[in-house]
Protein backbone atom coordinates (compact mmCIF):
# COMPACT_ATOMS: atom_id res chain seq x y z
CA UNK A 1 0.00 0.00 0.00
CA UNK A 2 1.27 3.38 -1.16
CA UNK A 3 2.08 5.67 1.93
CA UNK A 4 -0.50 8.74 2.19
CA UNK A 5 0.83 12.46 2.50
CA UNK A 6 0.57 15.46 4.56
CA UNK A 7 0.81 18.58 2.72
CA UNK A 8 0.98 22.11 4.01
CA UNK A 9 -0.83 24.60 2.16
CA UNK A 10 0.78 28.42 1.92
CA UNK A 11 -1.30 31.27 0.36
CA UNK A 12 0.85 33.80 0.10
CA UNK A 13 -0.52 37.32 -1.00
CA UNK A 14 2.23 40.04 -1.78
CA UNK A 15 4.77 38.26 -0.56
CA UNK A 16 3.15 37.80 3.33
CA UNK A 17 1.43 34.79 4.66
CA UNK A 18 -2.40 34.73 4.18
CA UNK A 19 -5.30 32.75 5.64
CA UNK A 20 -9.20 33.09 4.87
CA UNK A 21 -12.24 31.36 5.29
CA UNK A 22 -14.22 30.02 2.83
CA UNK A 23 -12.12 32.34 0.65
CA UNK A 24 -13.14 35.73 2.25
CA UNK A 25 -11.50 37.84 4.98
CA UNK A 26 -7.94 36.94 3.79
CA UNK A 27 -5.37 38.00 6.72
CA UNK A 28 -1.66 38.54 6.68
CA UNK A 29 -0.14 36.21 9.56
CA UNK A 30 3.47 35.69 8.95
CA UNK A 31 6.30 34.82 6.52
CA UNK A 32 6.04 32.48 4.35
CA UNK A 33 9.47 31.43 3.38
CA UNK A 34 10.78 31.12 7.55
CA UNK A 35 7.49 28.90 7.68
CA UNK A 36 8.28 26.72 4.48
CA UNK A 37 11.53 26.15 6.27
CA UNK A 38 9.65 25.58 9.72
CA UNK A 39 7.55 23.09 7.95
CA UNK A 40 10.42 21.07 6.30
CA UNK A 41 12.21 20.61 9.21
CA UNK A 42 9.42 19.10 11.23
CA UNK A 43 8.96 16.53 8.68
CA UNK A 44 6.27 17.23 6.31
CA UNK A 45 6.08 15.29 3.25
CA UNK A 46 5.35 18.32 0.56
CA UNK A 47 4.10 21.73 0.61
CA UNK A 48 2.25 23.77 -1.93
CA UNK A 49 2.86 27.60 -2.34
CA UNK A 50 -0.35 29.63 -4.41
CA UNK A 51 0.18 32.96 -5.08
CA UNK A 52 -3.54 33.66 -4.15
CA UNK A 53 -4.15 37.00 -6.31
CA UNK A 54 -1.96 36.50 -9.47
CA UNK A 55 -4.42 35.56 -11.85
CA UNK A 56 -7.66 37.86 -10.22
CA UNK A 57 -4.29 41.04 -10.98
CA UNK A 58 -3.50 39.20 -14.68
CA UNK A 59 0.20 39.08 -13.69
CA UNK A 60 3.10 36.53 -13.00
CA UNK A 61 3.76 34.71 -10.05
CA UNK A 62 6.14 36.09 -7.54
CA UNK A 63 8.98 33.86 -8.62
CA UNK A 64 11.49 35.25 -5.94
CA UNK A 65 9.78 33.42 -3.21
CA UNK A 66 9.91 29.95 -5.06
CA UNK A 67 13.65 30.25 -5.56
CA UNK A 68 14.30 31.81 -1.66
CA UNK A 69 11.86 28.53 -0.63
CA UNK A 70 13.11 26.09 -2.65
CA UNK A 71 16.87 26.97 -1.57
CA UNK A 72 15.54 26.19 1.85
CA UNK A 73 13.22 23.18 1.51
CA UNK A 74 14.21 19.92 0.32
CA UNK A 75 11.00 17.97 -0.16
CA UNK A 76 8.29 17.95 -3.15
CA UNK A 77 7.57 21.53 -3.85
CA UNK A 78 4.41 22.64 -5.66
CA UNK A 79 3.37 26.10 -7.13
CA UNK A 80 0.66 27.55 -8.51
CA UNK A 81 -1.12 30.96 -9.04
CA UNK A 82 -1.64 33.10 -12.56
CA UNK A 83 0.17 30.29 -14.90
CA UNK A 84 -0.72 30.67 -18.18
CA UNK A 85 1.55 28.96 -20.27
CA UNK A 86 4.63 26.34 -20.92
CA UNK A 87 6.69 29.31 -20.47
CA UNK A 88 5.49 30.41 -17.04
CA UNK A 89 5.97 26.78 -15.81
CA UNK A 90 9.12 25.78 -17.56
CA UNK A 91 10.01 29.17 -15.34
CA UNK A 92 8.41 27.94 -11.86
CA UNK A 93 10.68 24.15 -12.50
CA UNK A 94 14.18 26.08 -13.06
CA UNK A 95 13.09 28.30 -10.00
CA UNK A 96 12.91 24.88 -7.81
CA UNK A 97 9.31 24.19 -7.92
CA UNK A 98 9.29 20.12 -8.27
CA UNK A 99 5.28 20.98 -9.72
CA UNK A 100 3.30 23.12 -11.00
CA UNK A 101 -0.53 24.16 -10.26
CA UNK A 102 -3.20 25.18 -12.97
CA UNK A 103 -6.13 26.59 -12.15
CA UNK A 104 -8.22 29.52 -13.39
CA UNK A 105 -6.11 29.52 -16.85
CA UNK A 106 -6.79 25.78 -17.32
CA UNK A 107 -10.55 26.14 -17.10
CA UNK A 108 -10.32 29.35 -19.72
CA UNK A 109 -7.91 26.96 -21.63
CA UNK A 110 -8.14 23.61 -21.22
CA UNK A 111 -5.40 22.51 -23.33
CA UNK A 112 -2.72 24.23 -21.38
CA UNK A 113 -3.01 21.54 -19.23
CA UNK A 114 -1.76 18.86 -22.00
CA UNK A 115 0.68 21.53 -23.16
CA UNK A 116 2.76 21.70 -19.64
CA UNK A 117 2.41 18.21 -18.67
CA UNK A 118 4.03 17.27 -22.51
CA UNK A 119 6.74 20.21 -21.68
CA UNK A 120 7.41 18.86 -18.60
CA UNK A 121 5.83 15.34 -17.55
CA UNK A 122 2.43 14.31 -16.21
CA UNK A 123 3.91 13.71 -12.66
CA UNK A 124 4.23 17.66 -12.55
CA UNK A 125 1.47 19.00 -14.42
CA UNK A 126 -1.34 19.23 -10.84
CA UNK A 127 -4.57 20.68 -11.86
CA UNK A 128 -6.04 22.62 -8.58
CA UNK A 129 -9.76 22.78 -8.64
CA UNK A 130 -11.75 25.59 -6.42
CA UNK A 131 -15.34 24.24 -5.90
CA UNK A 132 -18.09 25.10 -4.34
CA UNK A 133 -21.33 23.29 -3.88
CA UNK A 134 -24.40 24.34 -5.45
CA UNK A 135 -28.18 23.01 -6.58
CA UNK A 136 -27.66 20.51 -9.11
CA UNK A 137 -28.96 21.72 -12.25
CA UNK A 138 -28.05 19.81 -15.74
CA UNK A 139 -24.66 21.82 -16.70
CA UNK A 140 -23.86 21.02 -12.58
CA UNK A 141 -25.37 17.32 -12.28
CA UNK A 142 -22.67 17.01 -9.39
CA UNK A 143 -24.01 19.78 -7.34
CA UNK A 144 -20.54 21.04 -7.10
CA UNK A 145 -19.31 23.80 -9.46
CA UNK A 146 -15.52 25.42 -10.33
CA UNK A 147 -14.97 28.72 -9.09
CA UNK A 148 -12.03 30.59 -10.75
CA UNK A 149 -9.82 34.04 -10.14
CA UNK A 150 -9.34 32.71 -6.45
CA UNK A 151 -13.10 32.10 -5.63
CA UNK A 152 -14.52 34.77 -7.01
CA UNK A 153 -15.85 33.65 -10.58
CA UNK A 154 -18.53 31.16 -11.18
CA UNK A 155 -17.67 28.95 -14.16
CA UNK A 156 -20.99 26.67 -14.81
CA UNK A 157 -18.73 24.36 -15.20
CA UNK A 158 -19.36 21.11 -13.25
CA UNK A 159 -16.37 19.92 -10.85
CA UNK A 160 -16.67 16.04 -11.07
CA UNK A 161 -16.63 16.49 -15.04
CA UNK A 162 -13.59 19.26 -15.22
CA UNK A 163 -12.01 16.50 -12.71
CA UNK A 164 -12.23 13.54 -15.22
CA UNK A 165 -11.46 15.73 -18.32
CA UNK A 166 -8.12 17.36 -16.48
CA UNK A 167 -6.85 13.50 -15.68
CA UNK A 168 -7.37 12.73 -19.96
CA UNK A 169 -5.71 16.06 -20.94
CA UNK A 170 -2.57 15.10 -18.76
CA UNK A 171 -2.92 16.06 -15.01
CA UNK A 172 -1.09 13.76 -12.57
CA UNK A 173 -2.65 14.91 -9.72
CA UNK A 174 -5.93 17.11 -8.58
CA UNK A 175 -5.98 19.09 -5.33
CA UNK A 176 -9.57 19.25 -4.29
CA UNK A 177 -10.40 22.69 -3.08
CA UNK A 178 -13.71 23.09 -1.16
CA UNK A 179 -14.60 26.32 -0.53
CA UNK A 180 -17.36 25.46 1.47
CA UNK A 181 -14.73 24.24 3.85
CA UNK A 182 -12.05 26.74 3.51
CA UNK A 183 -10.34 27.69 6.81
CA UNK A 184 -13.88 26.53 9.01
CA UNK A 185 -11.76 23.79 10.71
CA UNK A 186 -15.16 21.60 10.77
CA UNK A 187 -14.05 18.34 8.62
CA UNK A 188 -13.05 17.97 5.28
CA UNK A 189 -15.90 17.91 2.13
CA UNK A 190 -15.89 13.70 2.30
CA UNK A 191 -18.72 13.67 -0.18
CA UNK A 192 -16.76 16.08 -2.76
CA UNK A 193 -13.59 14.15 -2.31
CA UNK A 194 -14.46 10.29 -2.32
CA UNK A 195 -17.02 11.05 -5.58
CA UNK A 196 -13.90 12.36 -7.65
CA UNK A 197 -11.43 10.28 -5.72
CA UNK A 198 -13.20 7.55 -7.12
CA UNK A 199 -14.00 8.66 -10.71
CA UNK A 200 -10.19 9.11 -11.64
CA UNK A 201 -7.15 7.20 -11.50
CA UNK A 202 -4.67 9.50 -10.24
CA UNK A 203 -4.13 11.04 -6.76
CA UNK A 204 -6.37 13.33 -5.48
CA UNK A 205 -4.94 16.00 -2.54
CA UNK A 206 -8.26 16.89 -0.38
CA UNK A 207 -7.98 20.89 0.53
CA UNK A 208 -10.43 22.87 3.15
CA UNK A 209 -11.86 22.08 6.56
CA UNK A 210 -8.89 20.58 8.46
CA UNK A 211 -9.57 21.03 12.10
CA UNK A 212 -7.99 18.54 14.16
CA UNK A 213 -6.55 14.83 13.53
CA UNK A 214 -9.48 13.29 13.00
CA UNK A 215 -10.57 15.19 9.89
CA UNK A 216 -7.31 14.10 8.14
CA UNK A 217 -7.87 10.67 9.35
CA UNK A 218 -11.46 10.84 7.97
CA UNK A 219 -10.71 12.30 4.46
CA UNK A 220 -8.05 9.63 3.97
CA UNK A 221 -10.38 6.99 4.68
CA UNK A 222 -13.91 7.33 4.35
CA UNK A 223 -12.83 10.14 1.48
CA UNK A 224 -10.82 8.15 -0.20
CA UNK A 225 -7.86 10.79 -0.89
CA UNK A 226 -4.05 10.11 -1.11
CA UNK A 227 -3.08 13.37 0.54
CA UNK A 228 -4.72 15.67 3.15
CA UNK A 229 -3.79 19.26 3.08
CA UNK A 230 -3.51 21.89 6.16
CA UNK A 231 -2.98 25.02 7.05
CA UNK A 232 -4.86 27.03 9.42
CA UNK A 233 -3.90 24.21 12.20
CA UNK A 234 0.11 24.46 11.73
CA UNK A 235 -0.09 27.90 10.92
CA UNK A 236 -1.48 28.59 13.88
CA UNK A 237 0.03 26.48 16.28
CA UNK A 238 -2.49 24.49 17.25
CA UNK A 239 -0.51 21.16 16.06
CA UNK A 240 2.85 20.31 14.15
CA UNK A 241 3.21 18.42 11.03
CA UNK A 242 5.21 15.48 13.41
CA UNK A 243 1.99 15.52 15.82
CA UNK A 244 -0.68 15.30 12.84
CA UNK A 245 2.01 12.24 11.04
CA UNK A 246 2.22 10.25 14.13
CA UNK A 247 -1.57 10.43 14.79
CA UNK A 248 -2.06 8.98 11.42
CA UNK A 249 0.65 6.50 11.89
CA UNK A 250 -0.56 5.37 15.26
CA UNK A 251 -4.11 4.94 13.62
CA UNK A 252 -2.80 2.57 11.14
CA UNK A 253 -2.41 5.22 8.06
CA UNK A 254 0.44 4.21 6.66
CA UNK A 255 2.87 7.35 6.71
CA UNK A 256 6.46 8.61 5.63
CA UNK A 257 7.49 7.85 8.58
CA UNK A 258 11.45 9.65 7.99
CA UNK A 259 12.56 11.42 11.73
Amino acid sequence: MLSKRLVVCLDVRHGKLAKSIKFVGTKDIGEPVAKARQYYEDGVDELIFYDITASRENRDIMIEFVEQAASQIFIPFSVGGGIRSVKDATKLRNAGAEKVNVNTFAVKRPELISEIADAIGSQSAILSMDVRRVNPAKDIPSGYEIVINGGTTPTGVDALGWAKKGEKLGAGELVINSIDADGTKDGYELRLTRMIADAVGIPVVASGGAGKPEHLYDVLTRGHADAALVASIVHYGEYTCRQLKEYLNNRGIKMRMSY
